[in-house]
C-alpha cells in the first residue's frame, strides 16, 4: 500500500528560538512501514511550502497525520480534504491517542493508532491491504456501527533495537536548519517511557511507566552513522530523561570518546542525577555535553510534591552547582500556575529561576494537557478547549484568586524580569533576532497551509 505521514503545522508560535527538527515519530514510523513492504512519503507542513488543500491525498491509499494537542485543529483540516480525496485516514500521536472518540466523531478519521505506532501501523496497513477485519490489529481506536470500539492497548515495544533507525531521507534536510555549537544538529531517542508520572506529564501514559532502551552499541552506531556519514556534529537526545540510568550515560558518554566521534550534544535531565552522581556529568562532558534541560519546576516544595514531580529544591540548586563545575550550560525549565498556587508563590518561582541562573529559563503556565493526571483533575474548569490555546502561554483553566489576566502579566513579568538584566543582554538579542526571523517564517508557512493571502 502507498501511505502519506503527515506531520500538521503547530498551532502557536512557542518554539525555542526558532530550533526545527524532523519529526522523529514520523520518521520511525515511515521506516517500519518500508521495512513492512509498504511505500512511503511524508510532508512536513512546518518546513513545506506547499497548501494543505493542493495535496493529492487521493494518490495514496492511507493518509496518516501526527498531532500533538496544539496542532490538531490543523490535522481535522487535513484529515478533512484526504477523507474527501477517497484516501483512508489513520491519525495517531499524543492528541489523538488520548481522544480518540473526539478524532473519530469528526466523521474525517477513519482510524486512531494509540500511543506508540510502529507495530500497529505496519499490522494495521497489512490487514487494510489483505481486506481484513481489523478487529485483532491491537492499539487502534475505530467506529463500527455508529459505535466506538477500542481494541485492546499493543504491548509497548520490548526490543527497541528491533525498531528500524528513522527514515530521515524522507525528509527535506535542507529545511531543517537547527545548530548547536555552530553545528549541524540532529535529534535522536535512545529511550522511551519515564517512571516518574508527574501529573502535569503525559510521557508515562503515552510511552509507559517503564523505562526501556536501545542498547549503547545501537546508539553509539547510529551516532557514528550520523557524524561519519551524514555530517551531523551536534545531536540533540530528545529521550525524556536521558540520565535516568547512569551507568548507560557514561557508556554512551565513554563510547564516544573511545570511537573518537567529533560531535557536541545537550540532553534532558532531572535535577536529582547530577546530585546523586556528579562523576556521569564529568564523563559526559569530557564527552561532548554542552547543555542539559532540566525541569526545576517551582520554587515551592509542597507544590512539587502535590504535583508528583518527586524532587527537591535542594536538589535543583545543587544540581546547577555541579553543571557548572563542568562547565556544562542549563536550560531551566519554571513552570507558573500549578493548581492552588498565589500570586506571591509564582513571584517566588520567579525569583527562584533568577537565583539559580541558568544559561537559559523557560517559563510556561502550567497547562492541562490530555492523558495527563491534571487533565482529570481540571477538565471540568476549562476556560476553553480550543486546542490552539494549549501552548503553553494561556491561561486554560480556572484558578480560584488568579484571573486569567492577571496570569499572562505574570507569565509576561517572568520573562521580562529575566532577560532585560545586563548579564542577558547578548541572549536577549540572540532571542530576538532569532525569534523575529522564526516569527515571520511560521506566519508565512501558516499562511501557505491556510491558503491566505501572502500580502
Amino acid at each position: 500500500m502507498k501511505a502519506l505521514l503527515v506531520n500538521p503545522p503547530a498551532g502557536s508560535l512557542y518554539h525555542r528560538l526558532g530550533l526545527r527538527f524532523m519529526p522523529l515519530g514520523l520518521a520511525y514510523v515511515g521506516a517500519a512501514l518500508r521495512q513492512g513492504g509498504h511505500s512511503v512519503e511524508v510532508i512536513d507542513f512546518e518546513v513545506a511550502s506547499t497548501n494543505y488543500r493542493k495535496v493529492r491525498y487521493g494518490n495514496y491509499d492511507v493518509v496518516g497525520i501526527t498531532s500533538d494537542t496544539t496542532r490538531w485543529p490543523a490535522a481535522v483540516k487535513v484529515a478533512a480534504v484526504a477523507k474527501e480525496a477517497g484516501a483512508i485516514v489513520v491519525a495517531g500521536g499524543p492528541h489523538a491517542s488520548f481522544m480518540d472518540e473526539d478524532a473519530l466523531s469528526t466523521g474525517n478519521v477513519d482510524y486512531v493508532v494509540r500511543y506508540e505506532g510502529e507495530v500497529t501501523m505496519v499490522d494495521l496497513m497489512n490487514h487494510l491491504q489483505a481486506g481484513a477485519d481489523v478487529t485483532d490489529v491491537l492499539g487502534i481506536s475505530y467506529r463500527r456501527d455508529g459505535h466506538l470500539v477500542r481494541t485492546p492497548q499493543r504491548p509497548f515495544i520490548e526490543n527497541l533495537d528491533s525498531v528500524p533507525w528513522p527514515a530521515r531521507d524522507l525528509f527535506p534536510r535542507k529545511s531543517y536548519r537547527s545548530r548547536f555549537e555552530g553545528r549541524e544538529l540532529a535529534n535522536v531517542l535512545s529511550s522511551r517511557g519515564c517512571p516518574f508520572n508527574c501529573d502535569f506529564c503525559s510521557c508515562s501514559v503515552l510511552a509507559g511507566l517503564r523505562w526501556r532502551s536501545r542498547s549503547v552499541e545501537n546508539i553509539l552506531d547510529e551516532l557514528e552513522y550520523l557524524n561519519r556519514r551524514e555530517g551531523y556534529g551536534s545531536v540533540a537526545f530528545f529521550d525524556d530523561n536521558f540520565t535516568l540510568d547512569p551507568n548507560r550515560a557514561v557508556a554512551i558518554s565513554e563510547g564516544i570518546l573511545k570511537r573518537g566521534l567529533d560531535i557536541k550534544w545537550w540532553a534532558f535531565s532531572r535535577s536529582d542525577t547530577p546530585v546523586k552522581h556528579p562523576e556521569v556529568v564529568e564523563v559526559m562532558a569530557r564527552a561532548g555535553l554542552r547543555e542539559a534541560f532540566v525541569g526545576f519546576e517551582s520554587s515551592d516544595q509542597e507544590t512539587l510534591n502535590s504535583s508528583n514531580k518527586k524532587s527537591t529544591i535542594e536538589a535543583s540548586q545543587e544540581a546547577m552547582r555541579v553543571f557548572r563545575k563542568h562547565k556544562v550550560k542549563v536550560w531551566g525549565a519554571f513552570m507558573l500556575g500549578f493548581e492552588g498556587e498565589t500570586e506571591d508563590m509564582i513571584k517566588k518561582t520567579i525569583k527562584f529561576a533568577k537565583r539559580l541562573n541558568p544559561y537559559i529559563a523557560q517559563f510556561s503556565l502550567v497547562t492541562p494537557y490530555p492523558g495527563t493526571k491534571l487533565f482529570e483533575k481540571v477538565k471540568g474548569k476549562l476556560h476553553t478547549r480550543d486546542w490552539r490555546r494549549f501552548w503553553g502561554g494561556e491561561p486554560t483553566f480556572k484558578m480560584p484568586g488568579l484571573a486569567p489576566d492577571r496570569l499572562r502579566k505574570l507569565f509576561k513579568k517572568a520573562y521580562w524580569s529575566w532577560y532585560v538584566r545586563p548579564s542577558k543582554f547578548n541572549f536577549l538579542m540572540l532571542y530576538l533576532r532569532s525569534s523575529l526571523r522564526y516569527y515571520t517564517e511560521r506566519k508565512n508557512a501558516l499562511k501557505r497551509f491556510m491558503a491566505l493571502k501572502t500580502s
